[in-house]
């Protein structure tokens, strides 16, 4: 897996997630891509969780920067 398919952006992680969400459904893995999947959609799933809680503590910083004037 290449760094940019690793580190995405929150918007392409969540499509990609989608993405394997729909192929579940229409029982369009085999059992081999199956584990490989889920260990994908595991790392988009942290890296979203990251993104989030980063962008939170930037929202913070930014109206304690606010009140502070």
């Amino acid at each position: 897996m290449n760094a940019s398919k690793k580190n995405g952006s929150y918007k392409e992680a969540i499509t990609e997630i989608e993405e394997i969400l729909r192929q579940l459904e229409n029982n369009e893995l085999d059992v081999d891509e199956l584990s490989e999947k889920v260990k994908r959609v595991s790392q988009l799933v942290t890296l979203c969780k990251e993104k989030l809680h980063n962008t939170e503590q930037e929202i913070d910083k930014i109206l304690k920067e606010m009140d502070n004037k």
